[in-house]
């Protein structure tokens, strides 16, 4: 497991987990190896942060761009100062082997339109760093090594105050407009357009299926069982679909393999809400909740088509009631002959 420390006794494997060490505890290389360490992170999240918005956010990028550079100028004033005093050789001292340093999210978790959240993060990453540059600076004894920790907590202080207008409170109003425009519409074509494809497919496409079965077998626990296989094998096929359908890397359309999930399960919960009806015994009474279901559903994807695809509650409410009852008639049609 990470983090963990294979040992032996005797024949029996260990784990063993190693102890954080306190600040106050750490040699003048440490901490100089430790501030080294944090400012190589800090630049390489920066420039990842950068990376992920600079198609849609490109004043957000070239800000963390700006915030980088400077990264990398403390760190090489920090190597420069190490390799003078202590030789070539430095010790790898992590944020994660000292107690008390926050702990960070996971690049992965953070999406493309996530703009607030990366602001949030960044201003949080520079006050941590300008806060250790404190502290080292109070702890050292070397005079050189104190002069460039005094060095370096100004300029984390000079950074704060970009760092701290970088973050979404502090945003100029125009600017949080635009970013809320695009991340709005990087949602909407990433999420919610797999999203309702499949909710669409779901809900009418297994309609004829279900129905038919019901008025065909007039029993509730088979029409179940047609409902379940169909909502099952739309989902499968959904999902497949628009995962094969492009990679996003033209039409930024997100990872495939994410809008093939949130399409499979769209397709499948579209399918079974009115499917679920059917585990009631009594026939007549599963039929009228099932037919309830359907109306709510197609009523949902209506509002959402005017929610986020700026189309006419009228002209959706007809378009999607028109198609569902047409499946749904034909499913009873078949299943009554």
């Amino acid at each position: 497991m990470p983090g963990m420390v294979a040992a032996k006794i005797g024949t029996v494997p260990v784990n063993v987990t190693p102890m954080k060490r306190s600040f106050k505890d750490l040699s003048a290389p440490e901490v100089l190896a430790l501030a080294i360490s944090l400012e190589e992170e800090d630049a390489r999240l920066l420039q990842e942060f950068a990376r992920l918005l600079r198609a849609n956010y490109p004043k957000a990028a070239e800000s963390l761009d700006a915030m980088r550079k400077e990264e990398d100028t403390h760190r090489h004033r920090l190597v420069e100062l190490f390799q003078r005093k202590y030789g070539q050789e430095i010790p790898l001292l992590r944020r994660q082997d000292i107690r008390g340093f926050v702990r960070r999210d996971p690049l992965q978790s953070v999406r493309p339109w996530d703009v607030r959240r990366v602001r949030r993060q960044v201003a949080l990453m520079e006050l941590e760093t300008q806060r250790f540059y404190m502290r080292a600076a109070r702890l050292a004894r070397d005079a050189e090594l104190r002069q460039l920790l005094d060095d370096l907590a100004e300029a984390e202080r000079r950074h704060e105050v970009l760092s701290s207008k970088f973050d979404p409170s502090r945003q100029p109003e125009e600017e949080q407009q635009d970013e809320a425009e695009t991340a709005r519409q990087l949602f909407v074509l990433q999420v919610i357009q797999p999203g309702l494809v499949g909710l669409m497919d779901g809900s009418v496409s297994t309609l004829a299926p279900l129905f038919a079965a019901a008025f065909a077998t007039r029993s509730t626990w088979p029409t179940f069982l047609v409902g379940l296989a169909a909502s099952v094998g739309a989902g499968i096929s959904m999902g497949f679909a628009e995962a094969l359908s492009d990679d996003g890397s033209l039409t930024g359309r997100g990872h495939p393999y994410l809008r093939g999930l949130i399409c499979a399960l769209m397709t499948f919960v579209g399918g079974i809400l009115h499917a679920l009806p059917f585990l009631i015994p009594s026939f007549f009474a599963a039929t009228a909740t099932a037919s309830i279901f359907v109306v709510f559903e197609l009523f949902a994807i209506a509002w959402i088509r005017n929610r986020y695809m700026d189309s006419p509650f009228a002209t959706s409410i007809f378009q999607v009631v028109i198609g569902g009852a047409l499946v749904f008639g034909f499913g009873v049609l078949i299943g009554s002959t």
